[in-house]
């Protein structure tokens, strides 16, 4: 079976479709290809891990689901995956499988559908049982041992002898647990087993240090502990003799499959005159006869064996720190690549101008053009009308408002639309006129409204405009509920048929030959103080001639 399966394409589709892009990248890196998971897919599930966005139960869920599915493909790579997560995530997501009671329940896992399904099945029994021992771990000393400070002031070497004996106990039972897998060089066949004994290798190279290091400080005082504690150090170092053993066979098949030499550590043991005096001492505190030692003699022992852990240790290191730094360069020649890569693009795209028909501002040699404004106060033009009124009111183009007369010579045009005055220089309501009637100009004689003195005219106009009922009052309130005819402000609308020929979006800046002094708080509906002249605008009201 090669390439993506169609159940694969389904999943992907099915994950897209309800916008979870984890669960899609996690079906990607655990697709039916017989090849381990691709390093994109990865890279995506390791940046999700550090993102406090992410749901690190959800994406470990996706895994545990991934490890239900009959095939063997799938159910190895969602556990490299898993595994990989482990080792290059965030340290959250090994914190949450730790929290968990149960992780892989694949002791029983077995893949009928062919020989290789066969084979398989059982290193995938094997490795998910490292995985939940890896996981277990954590639980107990909340810290992983591959990832802890090493050296003299490490985390091992630093350990009290009491912790030291509790600890190094679980760094054996993982470290039984990874060597069990077992696997031989014929049988690393295909990619997905390969990435998987990749992972596994690397894991037993810092483990065992973090192991080596615990058995140099368990040495050191060993010779200083009490009877039941030197019993349990004798017993922690005897299995670690075994282990070295069988990590060492363990690295044998590394370097059959072709990992470089210099990736391989060289493993140091202890003399074997070491373990004949740790269990002297230790019968010597059980009030067994030994054989003559003098202390001379036993610490040179001592100093020889812990010499040749720590040269044990160094290779360790060095191998770690060779790892490292090959990732570092992996990484920064994967950068410089995209970066390289965006150049091309960069060089590639076509330099558009910057000015643009549709932008009213626009940059040209190295300066700003700014096009003209549109008027949104601006009338539209009407078949029906035969002249169009300057200077409008709301014409923005004017910096000030200036008070001015105007002359006779425009009333008819203002007569027109607005009806005229009545005999006593009274201001009638609009009138309706049909399409093709013209209205008549009202006759206005001017001795009544034009006068070369402009309080001389206003007081005119005060006797003319005849407002309640011919009486004059110098306390007139324009917005009296009481009125009934409504000749300005906001609420006052014309008692006219839609077809009225005049239009309040264009209100003339003249009234026949009325002098009018146009003020900026006609404009502007702000609240202002009434004025101590009784024609200002009242308070909270604006007087509109509509």
């Amino acid at each position: 079976m090669s390439g993506q399966s169609l159940t694969d394409r389904i999943t992907a589709a099915q994950h897209s479709v309800t916008g979870s892009a984890v669960s899609k990248t996690v079906c990607k890196a655990t697709t039916h290809e017989i090849m381990g998971p691709k390093k994109k897919h990865l890279d995506y599930l390791i940046q999700c891990t550090n993102e406090m966005n992410v749901n690190i139960p959800q994406l470990a869920d996706s895994l545990f689901e991934r490890t239900t599915n009959s095939s063997w493909v799938v159910v190895f790579k969602s556990l490299i995956t898993t595994h990989h997560l482990m080792v290059y995530g965030n340290e959250r997501f090994i914190q949450y499988l730790a929290s968990r009671n149960t992780l892989f329940n694949l002791s029983n896992f077995l893949d009928k559908s062919g020989l290789q399904g066969y084979d398989m099945s059982t290193f995938i029994r094997r490795y998910s049982r490292y995985l939940n021992e890896k996981a277990v771990s954590y639980r107990q000393v909340a810290f992983d041992f591959t990832k802890v400070k090493r050296g003299a002031d490490g985390v091992m070497r630093t350990m009290n002898t009491e912790k030291l004996l509790k600890t190094v106990p679980i760094i054996q039972n993982q470290m039984d647990a990874l060597l069990d897998f077992n696997v031989n060089s014929n049988e690393l066949t295909n990619g997905v087993i390969n990435a998987a004994f990749m992972l596994l290798f690397k894991d037993a190279i810092r483990l065992f240090a973090a192991y080596n290091e615990g058995i140099i400080n368990l040495l050191e005082k060993y010779f200083d502990m009490k009877k039941n504690q030197c019993k349990e150090g004798l017993d922690i170092y005897k299995k670690f003799l075994t282990r070295m053993t069988r990590i060492s066979e363990f690295l044998k098949v590394a370097e059959q499959v072709g990992i470089d030499r210099g990736d391989i550590p060289d493993l140091s043991q202890a003399p074997s005159s070491l373990l004949d005096a740790l269990e002297q001492h230790l019968a010597s505190l059980e009030g067994k006869k030994i054989k003559d030692s003098t202390a001379a003699s036993r610490a040179t022992t001592l100093s020889n064996a812990v010499s040749s852990l720590a040269s044990t240790g160094l290779s360790l290191t060095k191998v770690d720190e060779r790892e490292k730094q090959a990732a570092l360069e992996e990484e920064q020649a994967r950068l410089k690549a995209l970066k390289e890569q965006r150049l091309k693009e960069l060089a590639k795209k076509p330099h558009t101008s910057l000015t643009t028909a549709a932008s009213p501002v626009s940059t040209s040699a190295g300066g700003i053009m700014t096009a003209p404004a549109i008027d949104i106060f601006s009338t539209p033009s009407s078949s029906n009308s035969t002249s169009k009124l300057p200077n409008d009111l709301l014409d923005l183009q004017q910096p000030t408002f200036h008070p001015s007369v105007h002359p006779m010579s425009t009333a008819s045009q203002v007569a027109s639309t607005w009806g005229g005055f009545d005999e006593l220089g009274g201001l009638l309501k609009p009138t309706v006129a049909s399409q093709n009637q013209n209205l008549p100009v009202a006759k206005l004689p001017p001795s009544k409204l034009v006068s070369d003195d402009l309080d001389s005219s206003l007081a005119n106009l005060v006797g003319n405009l005849g407002i309640g009922n011919g009486t004059t009052k110098n306390d007139v309130n324009w917005s009296q509920p009481g009125e009934k005819k409504l000749t300005g402000g906001s609420n006052w609308q014309p008692k006219v048929a839609p077809t009225t020929a005049w239009n309040a979006a264009t209100m003339p800046p003249q009234m026949g030959s009325v002098p009018v002094m146009t003020q900026p708080t006609l404009i502007y509906s702000q609240p202002v103080m009434r004025p101590p002249n009784p024609f200002g605008p009242v308070s909270g009201a604006q007087i509109q001639f509509m």
